[in-house]
């Protein structure tokens, strides 16, 4: 017989092996589904893993990885300070979303006009319009006690619509023979978001989520803020106790999640993306998630986590055009890197035991 037994405290071993064995089985499985499809899984596992770093044009993509894990970076950080809190929100692709409408509405407003207050503008205008958007599930939550787990993720199909509504709409380019889209704001340089150094693609984006994770760790290791958040995600009771107010944890926590999606939706349509289109949206606000869980919701393992996850966007993008590897493939084997994480967790918490005894052998 196995049972699984309670840990007196989590295993801190397990908590830092977890993510090693979750991407290891990821790879296992994502190898027996490549074969599945026809192809060969080493070749697989190799072009999507080895091939971004080591293999032919090594160098350019390189450069891509952290253009792709910008974004990633920016919105599970805000996420993690969440989710140790006990604050859900699984909406930041909505965030993302409206930060970058809001971004690109400032800078479309202005032009064709030249300005070095511009871009500084649009940075505020996005990260506000996702922080007002994080604010109705919190205020729903702390007012009338509805699941902002439900609230954010519903409005992230609201704010789909809102995207298709503006790029059909109010932000279609006017000289763009009736195209859906709005006009490219990368070729508008006082709204364009370009590389700060040509060639080793770093944006503003990119320095942002630097100084996310470095503002993170902060305030998660010497400020009151991180104590609370923590305490409250360990025992909400004892928080209370020691003078927590919930509900202005709630604010804030979902407040700041929705204003890194924001900005993080704003730095990418004012960059590599460029226009504001129909399918803007690439699921940044939802792989976020798995990259917050995988990083064990520490700002540094986050990094690492999204640097590995823009791996996979980069060689899955490969696989895709030089083995011809479904796009919906590359999403399943994202997919199950949580999956696998969130299955191994249960080894954190509890012991295996074998058995019907107390203390006959376990794991």
């Amino acid at each position: 017989m196995i049972r699984l037994v309670r840990r007196p405290m989590p295993s801190r071993g397990w908590a830092l092996a977890t993510p090693l064995l979750a991407v290891l089985l990821t790879m296992i499985a994502g190898g027996l589904l490549f074969a599945a499809l026809g192809k060969d899984p080493l070749v697989a596992i190799r072009t999507i893993f080895w091939d971004p770093i080591m293999g032919k044009n090594a160098f350019y993509y390189r450069s891509q990885l952290p253009v792709k894990a910008a974004p990633l970076v920016l919105i599970a950080t805000g996420l993690a300070l969440g989710f140790r809190a006990g604050i859900w929100n699984i909406g930041a692709e909505g965030q993302y979303i409206v930060g970058a409408l809001c971004g690109a509405a400032v800078g479309l407003g202005f032009y064709p006009a030249e300005g070095w207050y511009i871009f500084p503008l649009m940075v505020i205008a996005g990260a506000l319009g996702g922080f007002l958007w994080a604010m109705i599930p919190a205020l729903l939550r702390v007012t009338f006690g509805t699941s902002e787990i439900l609230v954010s993720l519903m409005l992230v199909y609201v704010a789909e619509n809102l995207l298709a509504s503006m790029a059909l709409g109010a932000m279609k380019n006017p000289d763009g023979f009736g195209f859906p889209g709005s006009r490219n704001l990368s070729q508008y340089p006082a709204a364009a978001n370009l590389e700060i150094w040509p060639g080793t693609g770093i944006h503003w984006g990119v320095i942002a989520a630097l100084i996310a994770v470095i503002c993170a760790y902060v305030v998660l290791a010497r400020h009151l803020l991180g104590f609370q958040i923590k305490v409250t995600g360990l025992a909400p009771r004892a928080a209370r106790f020691a003078g927590v107010d919930p509900k202005r944890l709630i604010v804030i926590c979902l407040g700041v999640s929705g204003a890194l999606a924001g900005l993080a939706g704003m730095f990418e349509v004012s960059g590599p993306s460029g226009i504001v289109s129909i399918d803007f949206n690439v699921g940044y606000g939802f792989t976020a998630i798995i990259v917050a869980f995988l990083g064990r919701l520490h700002p540094v393992g986050i990094l690492l986590a999204a640097l590995l996850m823009a791996l996979t966007y980069i060689g899955g993008g490969i696989a895709e055009g030089q083995l011809g590897l479904p796009s919906a493939a590359i999403l399943a084997f994202q997919g199950m890197l949580l999956f696998f994480l969130l299955a191994l967790d249960v080894l954190t918490n509890f012991s295996i035991r074998l058995g019907s005894g107390q203390t006959r052998g376990g794991v």
